[in-house]
């Protein structure tokens, strides 16, 4: 332990933490909104199950899933979530660009 002259212990330097940019925070915000979510969630339910009866019906049929047929489903219905979710968000980030710029479409109405 360092003393210095006045007999204090010097504070320890502060330390610096990275913070989360701000955009990214409002992505994460609009991607948890519950409207996302749930837009999310019946998309990945509806595509993931079509695709799964398509590339893995045989091997559920005949009760031959492996553990890499399960990941592979779970993928499966990974990826309409989050493909859902990015256009999601993107749509609400473009509404609200349009909103704040007070770009109009051909019926009058705000895009």
């Amino acid at each position: 332990m360092t003393i210095n002259l006045n007999g204090e212990t010097p504070a320890s330097p502060p330390v610096r933490r990275r913070s989360i940019p701000a955009p990214v925070i409002a992505w994460l915000r609009l991607a948890a909104h519950p409207a996302t979510v749930r837009r999310a969630f019946l998309t990945a339910l509806i595509v993931g199950f079509v695709l799964i009866a398509i590339n893995h019906g045989p091997a559920i049929l005949c009760g031959q899933l492996t553990r890499e047929c399960w990941i592979q489903m779970g993928l499966t219905v990974l990826v309409p979530y989050i493909v859902s979710t990015v256009s999601s968000v993107a749509t609400r980030c473009e509404l609200g660009a349009n909103a704040d710029s007070g770009e109009t479409s051909r019926k009058g109405r705000n895009v």
